[in-house]
């Protein structure tokens, strides 16, 4: 019985303290750069946290799919949920002194589509026989040419 009791006070203890991530789609989160070589300061004057990034998906519980732009645009876009916190905003009430800081991306609105804007540059990779472009949306992206909405348009201006 005395480890059983004990199982049952270790568990107790746990679950008080670790709670269940509450994530969801949209949402502002900051990313931890502890373990980010690409981000270029010496360690000691890096920022801990990067962002604010919007969670684009969730992937199970323990995991989300963020927008990454900056630094971090060529990290992995899927992060553990304890490597990043909620971003909240300060209150001007409070902290009369201190400036919001831009946001990396604006969030997008409710019901809004992707319209493509314009083609910027083009690439191919290597071992790969279709052409990237640089597409602009609210933020230049990357996309096959068979993804660009009304490409054939976008791409004559484009080439011309």
């Amino acid at each position: 019985m005395h480890a059983r009791d004990s199982f049952k006070y270790a568990k107790s203890r746990w679950d008080k303290s670790h709670k269940p991530p509450h994530y969801k789609v949209g949402d502002l989160v900051l990313v931890l750069t502890l373990k980010f070589n690409s981000i270029k300061s010496p360690k000691k004057l890096k920022d801990s946290f990067a962002g604010p990034f919007i969670i684009q998906a969730l992937h199970g519980p323990n995991a989300v799919q963020l927008e990454l732009t900056g630094e971090l645009m060529n990290q992995h876009t899927t992060f553990h949920v304890s490597l990043i916190n909620p971003y909240s905003l300060s209150d001007k009430e409070l902290f009369p002194l201190r400036n919001k800081p831009p946001l990396a991306i604006s969030p997008p609105e409710e019901g809004e589509e992707k319209k493509t804007v314009k083609v910027l540059k083009k690439r191919r990779a290597r071992n790969k026989k279709e052409r990237e472009y640089l597409v602009r949306y609210r933020n230049p992206t990357w996309l096959l040419e068979k993804d660009i909405t009304n490409y054939f348009k976008l791409l004559r201006r484009f080439r011309h």
